[in-house]
């Protein structure tokens, strides 16, 4: 008995303790809906916000903890794009002049001995051309990735969660043996 009279408890706190979002005032364009008012352009607008300025759709959505974030990424890839355009320019430079006949490039060591090879200075503008690639490729897809946050969650802003969707503790009492029959029940009213 005690038990069960603890089950009962338990689901009238969890019950009590259960929120529904509350929706925010926003601008003129508003569609009402059982006392819920919708936005449709909303999430649209954010994501040209951030499309516009990355970070600008967070601010909009009030998520203001996400921009360093955002700046943090997109800055962390064009600072990797940066660096290795300039050390890939150094040793297109140093090649370029060793195959106009110079000796005086940085990667030329003392006493006419080179320190690298044409080869190496090849395969090291291969793989820093592409290295140059792939960070610009990863700065595009962060900021695509930004203008996605900006759009879902401003549509998950305005999912409706109220009281027509509930979950009750449900007591049947069965009256041939008054035993009591503890459930949950998941109503939902359209």
């Amino acid at each position: 008995m005690i038990y069960k009279r603890s089950i009962f408890l338990l689901f009238i706190i969890f019950n009590l303790s259960s929120f529904a979002q509350t929706p925010s005032e926003t601008d003129k364009d508003l569609v009402q809906t059982n006392s819920y008012k919708i936005d449709p352009l909303s999430p649209a607008r954010a994501a040209f916000y951030s499309a516009v300025i990355p970070g600008l759709g967070q601010a909009k959505n009030k998520k203001y903890w996400k921009i360093p974030i955002v700046y943090a990424a997109i800055g962390t890839g064009a600072y990797f794009y940066l660096d290795n355009n300039k050390v890939y320019k150094r040793y297109r430079n140093a090649y370029k002049r060793r195959l106009a006949g110079f000796t005086d490039d940085e990667f030329y060591g003392v006493n006419s001995t080179p320190i690298l090879s044409n080869e190496a200075l090849i395969r090291a503008q291969q793989t820093l051309r592409r290295n140059k690639e792939l960070s610009l490729l990863i700065t595009i897809g962060l900021y695509a990735l930004n203008i996605i946050d900006a759009n879902v969650d401003a549509h998950l802003l305005q999912y409706n969660v109220d009281t027509n969707l509930a979950m009750k503790p449900y007591l049947d009492f069965d009256t041939p043996d008054s035993s009591a029959q503890i459930g949950l029940s998941l109503n939902i009213k359209f």
